[in-house]
């Protein structure tokens, strides 16, 4: 298995969604380099179906998406075109599940074998099935409401397939304000929808969900429940290692606030044995917070309301001008420049609109 990483962020992320995301887009080869921008990956990476991209590579190629699209519905269209086929042995499983509230708990339990970028958590009462989609990084409002958008479509093509027709009783709650293209959401979407709403949510009638599927296969049930168990395990033993402890310390503190010592101290080890065992992981403290903050400043800079100095202290950076230099060090441009690029492309696909 290709992994795009070096033991730094868990890659377990298919590229084959992004090859889906090309095709959506009819991009050509020649313009695949344009879909994998600020990725480090490459257009032959892409190519392979062994290769396994983080969590921060696909949030990154669905921004790039979004600059690239010339379609308003483009999430929406984004979520017809990943059918359960697409989910490899998550897919399979859905598809054979005896009913929808099987086909909730499956992408609950078996989502971060595929899209580590997106976490479910499912409630049921005698009434109501809801299901609370959460996206674990920060993303940009044009990324977050994109996700959004494909995440519903997806939950309702799945649903409309179990219970054998369009689930008009669902209510989605979508967190983000509508947008210009709202009214096409009744093109994709069966149920009703609001926007502006505290979490983004699906809720589901209990009695349509337990409806037996008539496509039901128990004994492909049982064989896909397995080999997902087994991807799921897998993926646990990785998310021991000490490189996977030391990120989500960093990231339960304000980002570049915890010094190696205190981190060393949360977990429970003295600083050499900390840089003993990330050593043995190909990888360092300081290249572990790099990458966090790097990441957070690429994406702070997609949004011009938020000024550079601002970002500083955001990062934890006292002087504008130190943070200045260690971002010039992971992107060999200052943020001006960087933040420059970024217009200066999105002006260039508005006078391709």
């Amino acid at each position: 298995m290709y992994q795009t990483h070096s033991g730094k962020e868990p890659a377990i992320i298919p590229c084959s969604y992004t090859r889906l995301i090309g095709r959506e887009l009819d991009l050509q080869a020649r313009d695949l380099p344009k879909l994998l921008k600020f990725t480090a990956l490459t257009t032959e990476q892409l190519m392979r179906d062994d290769t396994m991209i983080t969590a921060s590579q696909q949030a990154q190629i669905l921004q790039n998406s979004i600059d690239l699209s010339t379609s308003e519905q483009f999430g929406l269209r984004l979520g017809q075109r990943l059918t359960p086929s697409t989910h490899g042995a998550m897919g399979f499983l859905i598809n054979s599940s005896p009913n929808l509230l099987a086909v909730l708990q499956a992408f609950q339990t078996f989502l971060p074998t595929r899209m580590s970028l997106i976490r479910l958590e499912t409630h049921t009462n005698a009434e109501w099935t809801t299901c609370l989609i959460f996206f674990e990084q920060t993303l940009s409002h044009a990324v977050h409401r994109l996700l959004s958008e494909t995440v519903a479509v997806i939950f309702s093509e799945c649903a409309e397939f179990i219970v054998g027709r369009p689930l008009t009783e669902a209510v989605i709650q979508f967190s983000h304000p509508a947008p210009d293209h709202h009214a096409c959401y009744a093109d994709y979407l069966a149920g009703t929808y609001q926007f502006d709403q505290p979490q983004l949510s699906i809720r589901v009638p209990t009695e349509l969900c337990l409806i037996a599927n008539a496509s039901a296969q128990h004994d492909s049930y049982l064989l896909a429940m397995q080999q997902c168990e087994m991807i799921l395990n897998r993926l646990k033993t990785q998310q021991h290692s000490t490189t996977y402890q030391v990120e989500k310390a960093m990231l339960s503190y304000p980002l570049g606030q915890l010094s190696e010592e205190d981190l060393a101290a949360a977990l429970f080890m003295n600083k050499r044995t900390l840089a003993r065992r990330l050593v043995k992981e190909n990888t360092s403290y300081r290249l572990i917070r790099d990458r966090i903050l790097s990441e957070k400043a690429s994406s702070y800079l997609h949004d011009p309301q938020i000024s550079v100095e601002a970002i500083a202290s955001l990062l934890n950076y006292h002087d504008s001008a130190n943070f200045r230099r260690a971002f010039k060090r992971w992107f060999g441009v200052s943020p001006s420049a960087y933040r420059r690029k970024i217009t200066h492309r999105q002006e260039e696909n508005d006078l391709r609109e």
